[in-house]
């Protein structure tokens, strides 16, 4: 059964974790990260308040906002989408909502950078797409390994150190029994190859 104990109820641990999964959201890594690659790139804060705004809108704002309307709804047991048959519906909305992003954003003759992260953000949706149809992974580990990733091609390994924050997440999502041991290696996995190999595909293998 999907645990919803008010967070009150629970342990330290138990809390500790709920505010790390709270905290490493995956809208909000997504969010982060998008802004951050976005200013990286903009040559004028017109430029990064345009290209920043549709970014973060279609690839994290709007399916963020979707899930907490059917969480409300009820359509949704929770926000961190435990039951797995809830989940192909919402990954689907975000890919559209992405894939419209990235639309807009070759309009608006976004970088080069921030073209390929909204890329491998889809490949990552889609992955994720396909083992849910049979398993459950964790998410949330994912986005925080493949944001790992990303920050280390872009920034140099030594920020491979951010490993240890996806070990803390993984920690949070077993602490709270949201996911099995294999669910969240798995996740991990997923979220560094996907953004580690798709990201620099689309750049054609360098990074500036």
């Amino acid at each position: 059964m999907v645990d919803l104990a008010p967070v009150e109820r629970r342990g330290r641990r138990e809390r500790v974790a709920v505010v790390v999964g709270e905290l490493t959201s995956p809208p909000y890594l997504a969010f982060g990260l998008l802004l951050l690659v976005t200013v990286r790139n903009a040559e004028s804060w017109q430029q990064a308040l345009t290209w920043g705004a549709v970014a973060a809108l279609f690839a994290s704002l709007l399916p963020l906002v979707v899930l907490l309307h059917r969480v409300r709804r009820g359509v949704v047991a929770d926000r961190d989408v435990r039951r797995r048959e809830q989940r192909p519906a919402l990954l689907v909305m975000a890919t559209v909502s992405v894939l419209v992003g990235v639309g807009l954003l070759v309009a608006l003759d976004a970088p080069r950078e921030l073209l390929a992260l909204l890329g491998a953000m889809t490949a990552g949706l889609l992955v994720a797409l396909g083992i849910s149809m049979v398993w459950k992974i964790s998410i949330h580990v994912a986005v925080a390994a493949g944001t790992v990733a990303i920050l280390a091609l872009l920034y140099g390994p030594l920020l491979l150190l951010g490993l240890l924050v996806v070990v803390l997440v993984a920690w949070s999502r077993l602490v709270l029994t949201h996911h099995t041991r294999a669910q969240v290696i798995v996740g991990a996995l997923v979220g560094l190859l996907v953004a580690g190999g798709v990201y620099p595909a689309l750049l054609g293998g360098a990074t500036s």
